[in-house]
């Protein structure tokens, strides 16, 4: 578990600080997803290089898009 400060601040672990080459500061990006927000660290292609990685994984939009319409048919 994380806190959050009254300033809105919070530490991102030694151990991912290393791993992404953040441990002298560095950007990062963050997307709200409604129920969870997402952090990556900016500069390697951001929000977007996943995004698009994963829609192309899932088959391309229309495909993801069909898949979730099935399984959640109020979203389509």
């Amino acid at each position: 578990m994380f806190r959050v400060s009254e300033r809105g601040q919070m530490a991102l672990p030694a151990e991912a600080r290393r791993r992404w080459n953040l441990s002298g500061g560095g950007a990062v990006e963050v997307a709200d997803l409604g129920s969870s927000i997402l952090i990556v660290p900016a500069g390697r292609g951001g929000l977007r290089a996943l995004l698009r990685a994963a829609i192309e994984e899932a088959g391309g939009y229309e495909n993801l898009a069909a898949g979730v319409a099935a399984e959640e048919p109020e979203l389509a």
